[in-house]
């Protein structure tokens, strides 16, 4: 039993890092019908700038609460930037045209991100300095918790909340919710589709930003194709919850992330990519909606 909730409590602390992932491909797909496949390379990114401002700051060992946090909203707001960079470059253009186009050029997007992440920050892995000391301590029936698992808890739970609240209390998510619900008659209605649309990607590119810096802190070793596999399960996720619904988002990263801990402390650490599409497969013959999905009929 101890060696369960251990595994348990393992699995949702990484379960919360690709539910912060899935929402940035889910909110983009809610407003969009778009999967945007470079969704886990502007994770990495966020690692990597990240990286850089702890150096900049000289922060090679733990810090204060005031400087991490510091760090972290550097690396949200540099990917927030640069997902707007990414819509108005390369989706916007595409706003009118065939779906499949959007798609082939969001795999372009992606393998641009991982090249040019290999020339500007090099093929060797980067070590993310432990701005968080590391602590251990005793919960219930024995089971350890870490320091930095704590902090990535409550940085993924705290930003989850804050998205719910902006989404549901504030003007800007009524327009969020009103163009994912029908984008033409939110136009008619005064609702500036274009800036909404820009809005969701700068911040579904700054939680994909702070998926990345909190994975380092559990992983210390980043390098340019670090978000290849974690942006796929992350998908997985958002496909696995409903895509296009938010708390299935955040409920399929976290059954994605137990079972896959589940699956390397008691099967194996081979399979522990291959949950990930096993779960695919089964929820695409089970229930291709989601578990949070609603079915949607179309004119033809």
């Amino acid at each position: 039993m101890q060696e369960f909730l251990q595994q348990l409590v393992n699995g949702i602390t990484w379960g919360s890092i690709y539910a912060l992932i899935a929402l940035g491909y889910t909110m983009v797909y809610g407003i969009l019908r778009l999967i945007n496949f470079a969704h886990g390379d502007v994770y990495m990114v966020g690692a990597f700038v990240a990286y850089y401002a702890a150096r900049v700051m000289g922060a090679s060992g733990p810090v204060g609460p005031l400087a991490a946090v510091g760090i972290l909203l550097i690396a949200m707001a540099a990917c927030a930037g640069l997902g707007v960079v990414i819509e108005r470059g390369a989706y916007k253009p595409l706003r009118t045209s065939p779906r499949l186009t959007a798609l082939i050029t969001a795999i372009g997007v992606s393998l641009l991100l991982e090249n040019l992440g290999l020339i500007v920050f090099g093929a060797d892995p980067k070590f993310f300095p432990q701005i968080v000391a590391r602590k251990q301590m005793e919960l219930v029936s024995g089971v350890i918790v870490g320091s930095h698992q704590l902090v990535v808890l409550g940085v993924a739970v705290f930003l989850m909340v804050l998205l719910q609240v902006v989404v549901f209390r504030t003007k800007i998510g009524r327009a969020m919710r009103a163009v994912s619900f029908h984008r033409e008659a939110a136009s008619l209605m005064g609702v500036s589709t274009d800036n909404v649309i820009t809005f969701t990607f700068a911040v579904g590119s700054a939680l994909a930003a702070a998926a990345g810096v909190l994975v380092a802190l559990s992983n210390p070793k980043i390098d340019p194709l670090m978000g290849i596999m974690p942006g796929i399960k992350a998908f997985v996720a958002a496909v696995l919850g409903g895509i296009g619904n938010i708390p299935g988002a955040v409920v399929g990263g976290l059954i994605m992330g137990v079972a896959e801990v589940m699956v390397v402390g008691y099967v194996s650490s081979t399979f522990r990519d291959a949950i990930a599409f096993a779960l695919l497969i089964i929820i695409l013959l089970v229930k291709p909606t989601g578990l949070f999905g609603t079915g949607v009929s179309e004119k033809v």
